[in-house]
């Protein structure tokens, strides 16, 4: 579609990633004796997207997709949940891909990815356009994205670098992911990223990753000093850490009563992070407030199966902000 169409629709975050059919069996156990399936959508940037929109939020989301029957369901759920998809590219040489998830009754879901040469693998710097960022506010990214293909990282940092050029804000968010590229290169590759962005997501486990053993308090100071204006360690359990150059706050987690899929969870802290992030203004309590929210929204992912399905409306949020149930019947 046309880039005068997004111009005129403004947006407070745009979003740029790969989205992917997701299929999970209907029962537990192994993933090849599974007789039925249910199919949905996944994808960091787009679990962001959609999380952001129920909460109130006009997002627009980047992305490549074949011209097949699975581009088209992404691009109509999305739509369907107000996320903008008018700028999407779609591919006839290359596939949308596809992911699937194993649940075997206990811990994390093993998850098989099958994107390798998928349209959005075929990203690359001459894709990214001006009127990706017109008339929006903030870009977020993650570390996925660069992994996924041969220019799809020189693609990553070019975007930071317009979006910054055009007046957003930027976040990143490492989304470390081991099957899609070798150890040495992505740590390379996200150290170079981190000092593009204003709004730094790492995991415990990535800021070890990325700098070896530390204490989180130090991970905060040597993230800080790559550039970021804020760094946020989530810490699972424990609840989340946010540094400033002013100051540092820490957070307790929001303790669910069953937790049945971990998938998005990240996503959905990021959500809710970057929500009161674009509030900040001069709030100097702006900090421990977002991260409420960012675990609140991801204590709200892990009770469902799905990587989005579970995220709330800002209602819902604020009732769980507030110590509120919801009113069922």
């Amino acid at each position: 579609m046309s880039g005068n169409y997004a111009a005129q629709r403004n947006a407070d975050v745009v979003t740029i990633g790969e989205s992917m059919v997701l299929l999970q069996p209907m029962s537990e156990g192994q993933l090849a004796y599974a007789p039925l399936f249910t199919r949905s959508i996944a994808g960091a940037e787009s679990n962001v997207s959609i999380g952001l929109s129920r909460l109130g939020r006009k997002v627009r989301w980047i992305g490549r997709l074949g011209v097949d029957p699975f581009g088209d369901m992404i691009l109509h759920t999305l739509a369907g949940e107000g996320v903008d998809v008018s700028l999407a590219e779609r591919d006839p040489a290359y596939p949308t891909a596809i992911y699937f998830k194993e649940f075997k009754g206990y811990g994390d879901p093993n998850v098989y990815y099958y994107r390798k040469g998928s349209a959005a693998s075929r990203l690359s710097p001459e894709h990214v356009k001006p009127e990706w960022f017109a008339g929006a506010r903030h870009l977020h990214v993650t570390g996925i994205t660069p992994a996924l293909g041969p220019h799809t990282a020189d693609a990553v940092k070019h975007a930071m670098k317009q979006a910054k050029s055009q007046g957003l804000t930027v976040s990143f968010d490492p989304n470390l992911r081991r099957k899609l590229w070798s150890e040495e290169e992505a740590r390379r590759t996200l150290l170079e990223l981190i000092p593009l962005c204003d709004l730094f997501l790492p995991g415990l486990e990535e800021a070890e990753f990325l700098l070896g053993e530390k204490t989180e308090e130090a991970y905060g100071q040597a993230f800080l000093e790559m550039g970021p204006e804020t760094v946020v360690l989530k810490l699972g359990d424990r609840g989340a850490v946010g540094f400033s150059v002013e100051r540092s706050v820490r957070v307790d987690p929001v303790r669910v009563p069953r937790i049945v899929d971990t998938v998005g969870a990240g996503d959905a802290f990021a959500a809710g992070m970057l929500s009161e992030y674009l509030d900040r203004g001069e709030d100097e309590n702006w900090l421990e407030r977002a991260l409420r929210t960012a675990n609140a929204m991801g204590a709200l992912a892990v009770q469902y199966r799905g990587d989005w399905e579970g995220l709330p409306k800002q209602s819902e949020l604020d009732r769980l902000l507030e110590g509120g149930k919801d009113v069922t019947r």
